[in-house]
């Protein structure tokens, strides 16, 4: 859960630096990216700041990457842990035996390739994550790599929506 949630872009940018990372930290737990996206202030619109964001996740080392992939819980070690948070309408009947396959598949895919699986799920439930898995454990290191990388910007972009909020702020009641 985000503590800056619909702050808008204004607000921002006029957070001190230090409450800027914060706030960014929360989108993607990796100092690496959020120092360099705070730097990077003011933001005239949430493009720019999306830009910037996506630019500085594609320079991140491994460590930097491994940093960010460690807040994300492990896809099928808990109950409802590869579904979104943030979309609570589509609650997933799960399945015991998608789940244990899932699990099975997430410990395969770490084992691998020596990071965390992320994906992020747009609304779609266990069936389609448990094919992902299947599919990106054929996958060689360095695509998987570029692939992790890519979800893990979707992931942030997320937390970056959710934290500014719609660009044209919220209505007046």
């Amino acid at each position: 859960m985000l503590l800056h949630q619909g702050i808008g872009l204004g607000a921002f940018n006029a957070l001190s630096r230090r409450g800027a990372v914060h706030a960014l930290y929360e989108c993607c737990a990796s100092l690496g990216w959020a120092n360099p996206v705070a730097a990077g202030r003011p933001y005239a619109s949430h493009t720019e700041l999306f830009a910037r964001a996506d630019a500085v996740l594609v320079t991140l080392d491994e460590t930097g990457i491994a940093d960010a992939l460690d807040c994300h819980p492990i896809v099928g070690g808990r109950p409802r842990s590869a579904h979104s948070r943030a979309d609570h309408s589509s609650m997933w009947d799960e399945d015991p035996q998608t789940m244990a396959a899932i699990a099975q598949s997430a410990h395969e895919y770490e084992q691998r390739f020596g990071f965390r699986y992320l994906w992020c799920p747009g609304g779609r439930g266990p069936d389609e994550l448990l094919a992902d898995l299947v599919h990106r454990l054929g996958n060689d290191v360095d695509a998987e790599r570029k692939i992790r990388t890519d979800e893990l910007a979707k992931v942030t972009r997320t937390r970056l929506e959710r934290m500014l909020g719609p660009e044209d702020g919220f209505p007046l009641y």
